[in-house]
């Protein structure tokens, strides 16, 4: 689901992307109180709204998930969902690197070399693609930053984003109502098909979340790692097959580093996971 969200995004192209985004936040609203009403978490919902050290930590969380979501949209509908695509790939190796400055984690040498190819790639671009670096960094790192947030704000996946959302919502009724007496509006007084795109944005921002909650239970965490690389994959095919994007030789360069860093991450995972009694 979040390989091919662009393709989503891509139908209400013609949508300001704050706007998309602010619908986004009202619509899931509903259906996360349901989904938390049927896996009974409304309680640690309402304790965490109720709890403002808990709070502040989920107010920050929403202004990162916020910037990710907005800048992704607006890139997606711009035309550049490569660099997209390059953030998230970029992302992993990002926590890596974060994890090592603020929780003293060690890297084994494999995993120095994979972020030294990210850092080699990331200066490529600036030289090469200096135009579009700005989305894949800002990708990248609003959602490492909303990682490690949330890490030290120990709350449930499906309450967490609830919360988050609770927090913009505000915001983002107030956005959806100026938007509606624009002159151009194409959302509530616009057309019946993208009204409706608009609505099911909502659960396009619950639902793969959801899916990983699950997930992140059932799986190795290892396994779950590399299987989160299928989505900005399914992105960079997207890009290339479907939108023409051009994949010039900087950015070729700087993806081939960041598979190899990739790779070299994986496979470290892989190796130091413990054998099974």
């Amino acid at each position: 689901m979040w390989g091919f969200m662009p393709i989503f995004f891509k139908q209400i192209s013609h949508v300001p992307a704050f706007e998309i985004v602010a619908h986004r936040v009202v619509w899931a609203i509903p259906l996360l109180l349901a989904i938390m009403a049927f896996r009974q978490q409304l309680v640690e919902y309402i304790s965490v709204l109720r709890s403002w050290k808990m709070l502040r930590w989920m107010v920050l969380s929403a202004i990162l998930i916020s910037t990710n979501w907005l800048v992704y949209v607006w890139a997606v509908n711009s035309g550049q969902i490569l660099a997209t695509s390059l953030g998230y790939y970029l992302n992993p190796l990002m926590n890596v690197a974060l994890g090592t400055i603020f929780l003293s984690e060690k890297l084994s040498r494999r995993q120095w070399i994979a972020v030294g190819l990210a850092v080699v790639a990331v200066a490529i671009l600036a030289v090469g693609a200096f135009s579009t670096l700005w989305i894949s960094l800002t990708v990248a790192g609003s959602f490492c930053l909303y990682g490690f947030v949330r890490k030290l704000a120990p709350v449930g996946a499906v309450p967490g984003l609830a919360v988050e959302t609770t927090v913009l919502l505000p915001v983002s009724m107030f956005a959806a109502y100026w938007f509606a007496f624009q002159p151009d509006s194409s959302g509530w007084t616009g057309d019946t098909e993208t009204m409706l795109y608009l609505v099911v944005g909502g659960a396009m921002t619950a639902m793969p979340l959801l899916f990983f909650a699950v997930a992140a239970r059932k799986l190795d965490y290892s396994l779950l790692g590399f299987i989160q690389y299928i989505g900005p994959t399914i992105q960079f095919l997207v890009a290339i097959f479907l939108y023409g994007e051009e994949l010039d030789e900087a950015r070729l360069l700087a993806f081939a580093l960041i598979w190899a860093g990739l790779i070299l991450f994986s496979s470290d995972a892989f190796r130091k996971k413990p054998a099974p009694a």
